[in-house]
């Protein structure tokens, strides 16, 4: 969902988002999709990646979502913990409430870094 949000969003060519993780999954969870529809971001075509030392390295920033104690590739100097619940297994509700957290500090990040 950050990944969708800053990179829509974002008026900037020098600035892209990937996002990545430590335990990918084998595909984008359908209620993810449906409520970043619900946003006009279509996240159909997207595929969980694996996060990898070269992303790690190459990246200006990195943002977890609670998980920065348990992965060995993000620079503390570089990585910002959000602290963020995954709603993995939860309602479409939960979903939401997440998918609305993340979009609110992904323009408030845009905003920080003059991208518009």
């Amino acid at each position: 969902m950050a990944e969708g949000f800053f990179n829509f969003y974002n008026k900037n060519p020098e600035y892209l988002a990937i996002s990545a993780g430590i335990k990918p999954t084998i595909s984008v969870k359908s209620s993810a999709i449906e409520v970043m529809k619900e946003k006009g971001i279509d996240l159909s075509k997207q595929r969980p990646k694996m996060l990898t030392l070269e992303m790690a390295k190459k990246a200006h920033k990195i943002y977890t979502m609670g998980c920065i104690e348990s992965c060995p590739l993000t620079p503390p100097e570089k990585t910002e913990d959000w602290k963020l619940e995954n709603p993995a297994g939860g309602s479409i509700g939960k979903f939401r409430e997440v998918r609305d957290e993340i979009e609110r500090r992904i323009k408030k990040l845009i905003s920080e870094l003059r991208l518009r």
